[in-house]
């Protein structure tokens, strides 16, 4: 039997064996060089945090914020309420179309008018007195002796106040005729009359009423 020869040439498969045991050492070596490259930035980095984490200071106390001043409400009259407008209409050439009419109050009723009070009745004409009334045979007064044989002639208006009863209560000259005999001649004549009294519907009244009286030579 051969004795081992140390010198004697590795067999080809051992030495395929060995290389890639090598091989995978080195790539064993390169994967945890690449790892522990990988942890240390990791490590770094919390270390580095925690420390600034520990050393940051303390925040402050917030200040107090001023007290809110209280707002002054300036209290303002409301607004009248307009009452929405009525809708109005409006005619389309769609048949179809409806109008919606918004409700909105009714008016208030007009005031009704206080009945006009009556008339005040006319007031009733006065019928005025009168002298000349056949049945009341009134005398014709004296033609003055005097006046005569003179030829004094003329017409006296007196002016008579007569009474509800038709007597004469005063009797003046309102127009004179010139002589003072005559005129005092027709006074005291008439002043001796009766008259039918004035009349205001069913009731006579006092009144005035003119009285001429004529002197004249050719009818006496």
């Amino acid at each position: 039997m051969p004795s081992a020869d140390p010198f004697t040439p590795i067999r080809p498969t051992l030495r395929r064996t060995v290389c890639f045991a090598l091989v995978v050492a080195a790539h064993a070596g390169l994967v945890w060089a690449l790892v522990d490259l990988a942890r240390r930035p990791v490590v770094r980095q919390a270390a580095e945090a925690l420390l600034v984490r520990l050393i940051e200071p303390a925040p402050s106390a917030p200040e107090p914020k001023p007290a809110a001043r209280p707002r002054l409400l300036e209290l303002r009259a409301p607004l009248p309420l307009v009452p929405p407008p009525p809708a109005i209409a409006v005619a389309t050439e769609n048949p179809a179309a409806i109008t919606v009419a918004v409700a909105t109050s009714a008016p208030p009723p007009a005031p009704v008018p206080a009945p006009a009070s009556a008339a005040p009745p006319a007031p009733v004409a006065l019928v005025a007195a009168r002298f000349d009334a056949d049945y009341l045979s009134n005398p014709k007064p004296v033609y003055p002796v005097g006046s005569r044989r003179l030829g004094e002639e003329g017409t006296v208006v007196l002016r008579v106040k007569v009474s509800p009863g038709g007597a004469p209560m005063l009797v003046e000259i309102k127009h004179s005729c010139g002589f003072a005999r005559l005129d005092e001649a027709a006074r005291i004549a008439v002043a001796q009359w009766r008259f039918v009294p004035a009349r205001r519907g069913d009731e006579t009244v006092e009144s005035w009423v003119s009285v001429p009286i004529v002197f004249s030579l050719q009818t006496s």
